[in-house]
This record gives C-alpha cells, structure tokens and sequence, in this order.
C-alpha cells in the first residue's frame, strides 16, 4: 500500500502544480473566449459615422442631409450649364472660338452672290418683254435696215440685245450663218449668266467638309481628354470635345443645304431664260436671214400689186319682140 500511495503521488503531482495549470487553463479558456468575442462582435461605430441619417437625390447624385428639415444642399442654386450644348448664338461663339470663322466667311459668300445672281437674272432685265416685242414688230413691218437695227440694239443694255446684235451682222447672209451668228453670241452671253453659280456650288460643296472636319477635331480632343483625365465614363468631361463635333456638323449642313438650294433654283432660271432667248432668236433668223428677207419682199410685192379694181355685170340687153 505504502508503494502505491507513492506511485499515485508521483503521477498526479503535488496540489501547488495542480492548482497553477488549472488557473493557467482557466487563464487560457478566459483569453480565447474574450479573443472570439472580439472577433464575432460588429463594429458598429465606424459604420454609423460613414452612413447619413438622410440621403436624397441632388442633381442626379445622392446626399447626406444633416437637417431633414432644413434646405437641400445645392437648393436655390443653378445647375451647372458647363456641360450642356451650347444653342443660343452667343453660347455657340463662346464654345466655338475660333473654329466659327470659316463658317462664317462661307456664308458670307454664299449670301453675296446668291443675291448677286438674283438681282442679275431678274426676267425684264436679260428679256425686257417691250424691246423684244417692239424690235421684231418693226423688222416684220420692213422699217428697219441693218444700221438702224443694230442702233437700236446697242442702244438697249440687255443680254437678248447683246444675242440680236450678233444676228444683225450677218444680216441678208443665209440662214445658217445668221443662226451660227447667234449661236456665238447666246453662248457669251450664257457663261455671263452662269457666273458665280459656281462659286454657290462650291460653298455647299465644302461646307460639309469643314463640318466633317470640325467632327473629327472634337472627336480626337473627347479622346484626349479621356486618356489624360481618366474620365471614362464621365460625360462631363466629354461635353466640351462632343460639343465641338456637333456644332461644327451643324454649321457646315447649315450653310450646305439653303447654298444648294439657291444654285438648283438659279440654273433652273438660267435655263429658261436660254430657251425663251433661243426663241426670239429663232423668229429673228426668219426676218433678217437672206431667205426671210427674200421671202417677206415677195409677200410685200405681191400685196402691192393686187388689183384694187373690180368688174361690174353687165345686164343683157336683148328685147324681145312681139
């Protein structure tokens, strides 16, 4: 028995150590069991200063609101208008700059000639209606020769008189030299009516261009922006190169269509004008080509010596006798 009390006593130890380890377990379980309460407890206090009591929407962003009761933050001040398009003129000069001038100096001449080319092609003043009718009266009725006919037209400033003139200098000759005659002269005076039309044409031509190519510097300064501001994704920061892009294409259709316009309506003018001259010219040819003038003094020959006389019936005068 002595023997066995001394191994039990060995094994289990004296009663100090026995009582260090259990406070060292208590010690321990103490620790973990404060270590996991820190570790599952939530950390409500950050969480409580970063979220706002009151959130409301602001201009397309959300904000805290301290004073529910209070303004909104931003409220009674104007948006910013840096990041719209611009529409009013002066809004339009101001995003433009410098870009604007071309543009303007397009539609200046376009402007220019249009209204040089309406005030030129008016009808009474290439076909004044009382020249040409008065003229071709008097060469019908044989009272004008070649000197005064060709008085009578340099004496009125006018392209169908110009057309006329060239006629009359081939006068008695036949009638196809008189009618190349005016052939040459009409066509003079066609390219005197076409002047400017080209430069019309010209100004719808290029004025898109110069809209295609203020699209593309403001595609390539939106561009720039990007890769230098990293605003992908950031409209604001787009609007002023997209601005350009669309303000230029504007301008440039702008100004194209009412110049196109202009020129179809004036070379449609032109050509009437042409083919109402071409029939004067015509009825001219008939008077004064060596075929016209033999063929109105034979009608005036024979007018001339038609009898004026006419014979009377005379009454039998057989008597009958009974």
């Amino acid at each position: 028995m002595i023997k066995l009390n001394s191994n039990q006593q060995s094994t289990t130890g004296s009663p100090a150590d026995m009582q260090r380890s259990t406070q060292l377990r208590f010690l321990v379980k103490l620790l973990v069991i404060c270590g996991l309460c820190l570790t599952l407890a939530p950390d409500n206090s950050p969480a409580q200063e970063r979220l706002p009591k009151v959130v409301k929407s602001v201009n397309g962003e959300l904000v805290e609101v301290k004073n529910p009761d209070g303004p909104l933050p931003g409220a009674g001040q104007q948006p910013n208008r840096g990041t719209k398009i611009p529409f009013t003129p002066q809004e339009i000069i101001e995003e433009l700059k410098y870009f604007i001038l071309p543009f303007v100096i397009a539609s200046v001449i376009s402007m220019w000639f249009i209204i040089e080319r309406l005030v030129i092609l008016r009808s009474g003043r290439v076909i004044p209606r009382h020249f040409v009718s008065r003229f071709l009266k008097l060469l019908k009725d044989g009272k004008l020769n070649s000197r005064s006919a060709l008085k009578l037209c340099d004496e009125n400033p006018s392209p169908i008189a110009s057309v006329f003139a060239h006629g009359i200098r081939k006068w008695g000759k036949p009638s196809v030299e008189v009618e190349q005659a005016i052939i040459d002269g009409g066509e003079r005076q066609l390219s005197q009516l076409r002047k400017h039309l080209r430069v019309i044409n010209g100004v719808a031509t290029v004025a898109p261009l110069m809209g295609l190519l203020g699209t593309v510097i403001g595609m390539i300064l939106a561009f720039n922006d990007i890769a230098n501001s990293s605003a992908m994704g950031k409209a604001e920061e787009l609007a002023g190169g997209i601005a350009l892009a669309l303000l230029t294409t504007a301008l440039g259709l702008g100004i194209a269509i009412p110049s196109l316009i202009m020129y179809m309506y004036l070379a449609g003018r032109v050509d009437g004008l042409v083919m109402e001259m071409d029939q004067s010219a015509q009825d001219l040819v008939h008077l004064i080509s060596a075929e016209g003038l033999a063929a109105s003094a034979a009608s005036r020959k024979s007018t001339s010596s038609a009898p004026t006389t006419k014979t009377k019936a005379k009454p039998d005068k057989t008597t009958t006798k009974s």
